[in-house]
């Protein structure tokens, strides 16, 4: 791989790092699996990133790679994580905290959240990054009216699971 295809990934998962400890977020409950997949994530995009063409915006590829990813490993009960050869000394940037303590306020949000569906969860989390509904089924591979009637259901479940 060149060294400018390695510089562009570094430079745009900078750029994205918070799509994925996001989503890190919504399906790991502790930090040692926040980090793992954090990881697996970082594997997955960079393995990928040569296929990436383009079409569509970094984030929102990001974004596809980043639910599949997780999607597999939570359906998975065995992990298994092959690893790619990349010189981490040479590319090497300031990994950010996420920090819990700010999320303290939606801890409930995020329980509730945790008991949806693996697809629920992508939605809900595209939902709240304020992605527009044509984004939304571009990166879910649903329609955009498929993906409004899905929020609108959730919505309801959601309101159910906070306000029982």
């Amino acid at each position: 791989m060149s060294e400018t295809l390695e510089q562009s990934f570094v430079q745009q998962l900078k750029e994205n790092q918070n799509i994925v400890h996001k989503i890190c977020r919504l399906y790991t409950n502790d930090s040692d699996a926040h980090n793992d997949l954090f990881q697996e994530i970082t594997i997955q995009l960079w393995k990928a990133f040569p296929k990436f063409r383009g079409d569509s915006k970094f984030s929102t590829w990001a974004y596809r790679v980043a639910l599949n990813t997780a999607i597999t490993l939570y359906r998975k009960s065995t992990r298994s994580v092959s690893t790619v050869s990349y010189e981490v000394q040479k590319h090497f940037f300031a990994h950010e905290e996420y920090n819990y303590e700010e999320e303290e306020k939606l801890k409930l949000m995020y329980q509730a959240v945790h008991l949806l569906n693996d697809i629920e969860k992508a939605l809900v989390y595209m939902y709240l990054e304020d992605k527009d509904y044509s984004e939304i089924a571009e990166t879910l591979g649903i329609s955009e009216v498929n993906a409004r009637v899905k929020m609108n259901r959730i919505k309801g479940k959601l309101i159910k699971i906070l306000n029982p």
